[in-house]
């Protein structure tokens, strides 16, 4: 099969490495261009672009992929099929319809639950049991096509969102193999989505990832883990930020104000009072800091005892 592949973080990468793997002809692969980052700012390459070029594959790097020009270069690779991994663009009716068999998404989530561009952070910060990947025919509506295929996987009570991500990239690989071998053998048939139960998960920010110390100790736990690592949950201690990572939930804790700290102690960690319950946070990062064990923070006397998270 003559594939498009389009895909930009090292999420996708696994699914690029499957369908060559599997024998398809890649014909070309579309990614985001290159960005500055780092502390020098220097123009750095996707993953995805990173892979491809060491595969010997063509790549597109479009800053808006649509228009006339951009459609004609898609033309002259001819594709079949175009398969989307975590792109992080919209993409236009023209070029979803221009392979004969369709542009087909790898999306991590249950569809119709959790569209959008953030679902392995979301299913984690709202307390999902179970999350998992879909296979689905791209429409012009955000997630909202046919699904092919579904493959479940349950989240563990200490998963992070990095640990998640991970674990459901190297799943959507898988059930993306599978389902074209389905849909080349003609086996399955897609099946329509049922809108009532969509459900969102927003793109990431800095200002939803604050912890917000009047919800109970649970839901910041769920909130700490779900924005691991990108973009980092945070929150200030006399006005710097500081980013949290590793909490536990603990029941008990003596009455005070929420984001007070209870423990600040090096033998027995970093405790803070939540709405309900209180949280031990395992490791801190400081604005401008290396992430550290919050034992070794607390060393270096980054906190005390009654000190306020905000």
């Amino acid at each position: 099969m003559r594939v498009l592949f389009w895909g930009t973080p090292d999420f996708a990468i696994p699914s690029l490495g499957a369908l060559i793997g599997e024998g398809h002809d890649v014909v070309g692969v579309v990614t985001r261009p290159d960005r500055p980052a780092g502390r020098g700012r220097r123009l750095r390459a996707s993953p995805v672009k990173k892979a491809a070029l060491e595969e010997g594959l063509p790549v597109l790097t479009p800053e808006h992929p649509r228009g006339e020009a951009f459609l004609n270069a898609l033309r002259l690779l001819d594709p079949q099929i175009s398969i989307v991994v975590a792109y992080g663009h919209i993409l236009v009716p023209e070029v979803l319809e221009l392979p004969e068999l369709a542009s087909w998404n790898v999306h991590a989530s249950l569809l119709p639950e959790l569209r959008g561009a953030a679902p392995v952070n979301w299913a984690i910060a709202r307390g999902y049991e179970t999350t998992g990947i879909t296979i689905m025919r791209m429409t012009a509506g955000m997630d909202e096509g046919p699904i092919l295929l579904q493959r479940e996987v349950p989240i563990a009570p200490d998963d992070t969102a990095s640990v998640l991500y991970a674990r459901l990239s190297e799943l959507g690989a898988e059930a993306l193999v599978e389902a074209l071998g389905l849909l080349e053998a003609g086996m399955v048939k897609p099946r329509e989505q049922d809108h009532a139960r969509a459900t969102y998960a927003p793109k990431l920010d800095r200002d939803g990832a604050r912890v917000d110390w009047r919800r109970t100790a649970v839901e910041i736990a769920r909130h700490v883990r779900g924005m691991d690592r990108i973009p980092g949950a945070w929150t200030t201690l006399d006005g710097e930020a500081i980013k949290l990572f590793r909490p536990a939930v603990v029941e008990a804790g003596r009455e005070a104000a929420e984001g007070e700290i209870l423990v600040a102690d090096p033998a027995e960690g970093l405790l803070v009072r939540a709405g309900q319950g209180a949280v031990r946070i395992g490791e801190v990062q400081p604005s401008g800091k290396r992430q550290m064990k919050a034992v070794d923070w607390l060393r270096g006397g980054g906190a005390l005892v009654g000190d306020t998270f905000l």
